[in-house]
């Protein structure tokens, strides 16, 4: 199974400080859903991991959420494409809960899923967190600088070589054409 996990906001869609509490205010970065449905016709199941605290801090309910990931979905069968499962956590902060990056709870669930490994599987995010829950399964973190991007790759440090692209549509040109060529980082 070729399979890829991506984070949501940031990195497929514009990031809010105020948070994305409903379908107006979800706007795709533009080149996004191209990618996606690049790797959907070259085989790649494609899922989504993304906290969603607005959930339970009460800024959106979830079927505002349901609402969001339909308008992302609607958009992406536009263009002949979708993403095959979302693993969302739902908590705030404070709840303490095991799924919340950047613990790895959201990369279990779709391990668990699918019934496969998540060693070398590439998982592509804006945050250290999204680094952090991929090496903590021994996944492949890829960096787009779009979203919190820039401000995460100020954080790296030289432990551990990461890829790092300007956005989704350039990490998915390098996945999909095998050359991951892209600027090398390190990472803690």
């Amino acid at each position: 199974m070729k399979l890829i996990i991506l984070d949501r906001d940031g990195v497929i869609n514009f990031d809010s400080p105020d948070y994305i509490k409903s379908p107006d205010e979800w706007i795709p970065i533009p080149g996004s859903l191209e990618a996606i449905v690049k790797l959907n016709q070259a085989g790649y199941t494609v899922t989504v991991a993304t906290n969603q605290s607005g959930v339970g801090r009460g800024l959106y309910s979830p079927s505002v959420l349901a609402a969001i990931h339909q308008k992302l979905q609607l958009q992406l069968a536009a263009l002949g494409g979708k993403i095959d499962f979302f693993a969302v956590c739902p908590h705030s902060p404070d709840e303490n809960c095991r799924c919340r990056k950047p613990l790895p709870g959201l990369l279990l669930q779709i391990s668990e899923h699918y019934h496969c490994s998540l060693a070398n599987i590439p998982v592509v995010g804006d945050s250290y967190r999204d680094i952090e829950a991929a090496l903590a399964v021994n996944a492949k973190p890829i960096l787009v600088l779009t979203g919190n991007g820039i401000k995460t790759q100020s954080q790296l440090t030289s432990q551990q070589a990461i890829n790092v692209y300007p956005d989704l549509q350039e990490a998915v040109i390098s996945l999909l054409g095998n050359t991951f060529l892209p600027i090398i980082v390190a990472i803690a």
